[in-house]
Order: C-alpha cells, then structure tokens, then sequence
C-alpha cells in the first residue's frame, strides 16, 4: 500500500502543478507589425501559448508574415490597398534610401516617401470601423495587450479599452520612448537616435547633439500627425503622443548594454537584446554542401535582410567585384537580377538560414544591414561584420559595433568595390576584430536568463496584476517646470535674495544708525565751540 502511494505522489503532484497553471492561464491581445518586427516578437507568442494563454492576434488581412499559424486565434480587419500595392509602396521607400541617406531622425522624417507610415497609421481606423471586431474585443475581457508600437494601433487600443499594454519593441522614434517612461536622457553623453555619435562625444558632436535633440522636439510631431488625428478621432477627445505612449507598462526593448551604450533606465524597461538569437541547427544540405567546399578559406555570409529584395544594378556590379576579389566562398541573398560580373566565388540564393551559418565555425565573416535581428545574431554567433547601414537604426547599430571594434562601417552609397573587398580582408584577417566579437559575445550570453523567458515573465506579470503601477514613476504627475524644479529654484532664489535684501536694509539701517548719531555729535561740539 504503502509504495503505491509513494508512487502516486509524484503523479499528483504533476497533475496539482498543471492543474494550477492551466488555473492561472489569461487571455491576452495580441497587436503586432508586419515584417522583421514580427519575427521575434512570433516567439515570445508561441511560447506564450505553449504555457497555456489564450492568445488572439489582430492583423489586417493583407500583410507579408502575420499571422502565419495555427497556435493562436486570429481575427483580421480589411485595409484600403492590396498586397502589390503594399509591396510597390516598400519598395519606393526602399529605392530612396539608395539615393540619398538620412543623417538624422528628423530629416528622414521629413524627406522620405511617407505615403506607406499613412497608411500603416489609417490601419487603427479601418479596425475600429469593423463593429463587429471592436464589440468582440470589447466582449472578450482580456488581461492584457501586447503590441509592437510602430503602428501606434496597439497603444491606441489599449487607451481605447483602458488595457494594461507591454510594448514590445528596439525602440521608439525621437524622444517619445523616454518621454513615455520619463526616463531621463541628458545630451552630453546619450547620443540621438540617427546621429552617428557615440557615447564619448567631442565638444562639437555634443553642440550638434544637442540641436538634434531641439530639433526632435520642435519636428518629430508632424511625423506622427497622422496617427494623433487617427487616435483623437477614435477616443473622441484630443491626444498626444505622449497620451498614448505613457500609458504603457512595461517596456520590452530589444537591446542590451553589450550592444547599446550605458545610459539612464527607468524600472519598467527591460532588456530583451538577442531574444532572436538561437542555437544552431544542422545545415541543408545544399548550405552544407557549400560550405565543405570552401576548404580551408571558409566562408562570407552576406544579407541585406528580409525587407531589400533588389539592389540598383550598377551598386550590385560593385558588390558583385568587391566579392570576387576574396578567396571566401560568399553566400548571398538576393532576389533581384543576377550581376552579370558574379564571381565564380559567390552563390546567390532566395533563402538562407543566416544564423545557422553564422554559427557554423567556418564563417569568417558577416555583411550585413546593421538590422538589430542580423546584430544580434552576429554577436551571438561570434563572427566579425561588414556593415552597410542603409535607413533608420541601422546607422546607429553599426556605429555600435565600429566602436567595440567589432566590425567595419561602409557607406553603401559612396563605397567602391575596393572598399567592400579592403573592409572583408581586413575583418577576416585582422585577429583583433575575431576577439572583439568573441569578447561580446561571452559578455551577451552571461546572464541569469534567457531573453525569452524573462520577456514571457513580464508579459504575464502584467496579465496577472492587471498592468505595473507600483514601477510607474510620479514623474508623470508633474509639470515641466516641477519636474525641472523652476519652481523649487524660483522660490530658493527668491528666499536667498530676500535675505540678502533683508541683511543689505539691517546694514544700511545700522550704519546710519551709528555713523550718523556720531556725526550728529561731532557737529553739536562744533556748534557749542562757535
């Protein structure tokens, strides 16, 4: 009797455990971004479900990646433009981004094509005309949301259904992420976002710095006007930028100090840098297949990730040489048309599975966007980097890593063919860039937990506690001048001045109190002399 207890037990208490589990298990909406963005933010939701949420994701019905699974429910909203429109509006913002590049957050927002950030920003309008979907959200009684911000659709939700939301993101454009958190950025030393700079600036990249900063605050509002009028018509009051971002719980920001400079956090930022990054697979056959007959010289592996499909044809004949001048055998992906100058060398291929090759030991090297996924990967992987920035964060990523020493930084629009094959040779051969990323690597994986795990905590952290008040700082009850405390300042000055007054009066008081009274005698002997 006894030993059939005993083995019961064990059993029982499995059974109490996912008993309790599947007890605690919420109901969470889902509003993700299309592209890139989504991949990583894919598997904090599949594990999420895996634990036993219910999970329901909000996707318009025409998009390249969402929703491409049967682990979630999925409820879809129409939008005004088909997939090839879709597609033709990327690729103009794309192709104007080999034209001309933007040094600053304000000058790509104020030059670049914005007719796809329009549409991106109608799409909250087109879901809340769906009656149907609204009333279904409404219905549901979530615990929570999860959104990527870019959109601005998920913030605009859960203000709308007054939801505790996480927002899932590498950051957020201008000045709206430490605005949002309240999170001080001082000038002198956190650079601005595009900017180029570092963390140790010199005089004039800080006065530079600082007009960026001014610049942000007087310009970044005209690029989400669109999405203010959106929310403003949907909330049926007046909002900012700051209404919808502040409102958030936690932040779930896709970096980490190994890849970022260090600079001021507040409490409910967590750093999630390299939750894309995974252990490695065995190769296809056909990667495998290229990769042994390298021999002893390895490997390139080049992407300019998955949103460039083409390159103009005279820069891809450029690359095309540069890549030819290395005894690497170089694996590209690239959709567009082939150059006619392909090196015997270089394999072009739709697909490749990037990390697993960057894994592989004979990789030698890495070009690549400077996309924070690609980043990540390069430095869990250990594998040194050609970087060819080409819009948004990009510039700033590989300037991140030029600094650590950890790659070369080219202008992929001023470049040659021999700066592309100097930059490989030199990150190949040069051991100190091998070391550099090793270094970055060792540091990124020493961690208490994993990325994943620690981004599902805080997700069901919020589901469970309805949102994270307690990490909320008073900041966001102030006004400018008591948060800069103008108004602390004004009333110290003006008590330090009225002492100063009060002490000036008492000494003028008593001194023509005793040098007069003197005087006064002095004159009464006179006048008794006379």
């Amino acid at each position: 009797m006894a030993p059939a207890i005993l083995t019961g037990f064990p059993l029982l208490c499995v059974c109490l455990l996912l008993t309790s589990g599947f007890a605690e298990a919420g109901k969470l909406l889902v509003v993700p971004m299309d592209g890139s963005h989504w991949f990583t933010m894919h598997s904090v939701v599949e594990e999420l479900v895996h634990r036993g949420h219910e999970v329901v994701l909000i996707v318009p019905e025409v998009s390249w990646h969402l929703g491409k699974s049967s682990n979630f429910t999925l409820k879809t909203y129409s939008t005004g433009y088909t997939l090839q429109e879709y597609n033709h509006q990327f690729k103009t913002f794309f192709d104007s981004h080999w034209k001309t590049r933007q040094e600053s957050t304000v000058s790509l927002v104020m030059s670049s094509p914005n007719e796809i950030f329009i549409e991106l920003f109608l799409h909250c309008k087109n879901l809340f005309n769906d009656t149907k979907l609204i009333e279904y959200i409404r219905q549901s009684s979530f615990d929570a949301v999860f959104l990527d911000p870019f959109d601005m659709c998920g913030l605009i939700i859960a203000k709308y259904f007054s939801l505790p939301s996480v927002v899932f993101t590498r950051g957020v454009f201008c000045h709206y992420l430490e605005d949002a958190a309240q999170c001080p950025s001082p000038p002198s030393y956190v650079s601005r976002v595009l900017s180029g700079f570092s963390d140790a600036m010199t005089f004039s990249e800080r006065v530079w710095n600082q007009i960026l900063h001014l610049e942000e605050h007087l310009l970044c509002w005209y690029f989400l006007k669109t999405a203010v009028e959106v929310a403003s018509e949907i909330l049926q009051t007046a909002v900012t930028p700051y209404d919808l971002y502040s409102q958030a719980s936690i932040w779930l920001l896709r970096t980490d100090f190994v890849f970022d400079y260090p600079r001021p956090v507040m409490p409910n930022m967590v750093f999630i840098g390299g939750i894309n990054c995974q252990e490695g697979k065995p190769l296809p056959k056909e990667f495998e297949a290229y990769v042994n007959a390298s021999g002893e010289h390895g490997i390139v592996v080049f992407s300019l990730g998955s949103m460039v499909s083409e390159i103009p044809e005279k820069k891809a004949m450029e690359i095309a040489d540069a890549l030819g001048k290395i005894p690497q055998t170089v694996l590209w992906r690239y959709t567009g048309t082939p150059p006619p100058n392909l090196a015997k060398n270089t394999r072009l291929v739709k697909w490749l599975p990037q990390n697993d090759l960057l894994g592989h030991p004979k990789t030698r090297a890495f070009i690549t966007h400077s996309g924070s996924h690609g980043i990540y990967e390069g430095i869990c992987n250990g594998v040194p980097m050609v970087m060819m920035p080409l819009f948004g964060d990009q510039m700033d990523n590989a300037k991140r890593m030029e600094t650590r020493g950890a790659g070369v930084t080219l202008n992929v629009l001023e470049m040659t063919s021999e700066d592309l094959a100097n930059a490989l040779k030199t990150v190949i051969n040069d051991k100190s860039y091998k070391e550099n990323i090793m270094r970055l690597s060792s540091l990124h994986k020493d961690r208490p937990i994993e990325p994943l795990d620690l981004a599902v905590f805080w997700v069901e952290f919020v589901m469970r506690h309805k949102g994270a008040p307690h990490l909320r700082p008073a900041a966001h009850d102030l006004t400018w001048y008591q948060y800069h405390s103008l108004d602390v300042i004004g009333f110290l000055l003006a008590v330090v001045l009225g002492a100063v007054f009060i002490a000036y009066k008492c000494c003028v008081l008593g001194c023509r109190k005793c040098f007069g009274k003197k005087g006064r005698v002095k004159k009464s002997h006179k006048s008794k002399a006379q």
